[in-house]
């Protein structure tokens, strides 16, 4: 019987330590929200998520490089391709999670047409994210950019308004929106600093080509990846995101 027993326990242990389990790195805000229900979701299916909180853009894709972590999901096509280019990760696009329209914001204005010569507007200063709201402003009919995929300041054209584009972090924009006559930046910060999405003056729509994307290291390939990717791209996932976000945030799958 005690020889039972021990062999028992052996089993258990076993088992214990080969349990399939992921580190995911998310920002905090929409993304954490996102992925504890995915944590939730995938625990009832024998899958264990640690979802770790990151609160910029660089650290999640360099702990997913380090192998600190095992796939990351906070970030669009764009901004990865950039990350992958200029910092030399081996790292790739693993499958599609949420669009999180980009709007402009304002404390002082409540129509574009309010604008004035000279009127500062606050835009993020990482290259992707800048020159996404760039591509917004010109899409709202405010300035005219050279065809560019991924314009700068010196893109604009025309600046008919003589607007003062300045470029800071996108998470400090919506503190900045008393010091700035408007701010353009991502729903997840405009959400973390209590502002409600749809008070955006202008905002993306589904053709945007910043859709959030999963990261995972070039030569990933566990089932449990794989697993992790489809229980968030499920249709009790998208239940979740809609009901939770009424359409501030959208699936992208």
């Amino acid at each position: 019987m005690k020889a039972l027993i021990t062999f028992a326990f052996f089993l258990f242990s076993l088992s214990s330590l080969t349990a399939a389990s992921l580190k995911i790195g998310v920002t905090a805000g929409p993304h954490a929200i996102i992925m504890e229900k995915v944590r939730e979701l995938a625990k009832a299916e024998g899958l264990d998520i640690e979802v770790i909180e990151f609160n910029d853009f660089i650290l999640p894709n360099m702990a997913l490089n380090n192998k600190e972590i095992d796939i990351n999901s906070y970030q669009h096509k764009p901004y990865l391709d950039e990350q992958v280019k200029n910092r030399g990760y081996k790292i790739k696009a693993a499958g599609k999670t949420i669009l999180m329209p980009m709007g402009i914001y304002s404390n002082k204005i409540k129509n574009l047409a309010e604008l004035k010569e000279g009127s500062k507007i606050a835009i993020p200063n990482d290259p992707t994210n800048g020159g996404r709201a760039l591509k917004l402003l010109e899409k709202v009919g405010l300035i005219k950019l050279k065809p560019s995929d991924n314009p700068s300041i010196l893109d604009i054209i025309e600046n008919p308004k003589k607007l003062d584009i300045i470029e800071i972090d996108a998470p400090q924009i919506p503190r900045a929106l008393d010091d700035v006559d408007a701010g353009i930046t991502n729903t997840d910060w405009i959400l973390l600093a209590g502002l409600d999405p749809h008070a955006a003056l202008g905002m993306e729509d589904m053709n945007s080509p910043y859709v959030n994307v999963f990261a995972t290291r070039e030569d990933e390939n566990r089932p449990e990846v794989k697993k992790l990717i489809n229980i968030y791209q499920s249709e009790p996932m998208k239940a979740f995101i809609n009901e939770r976000f009424k359409g501030t945030i959208l699936p992208a799958w």
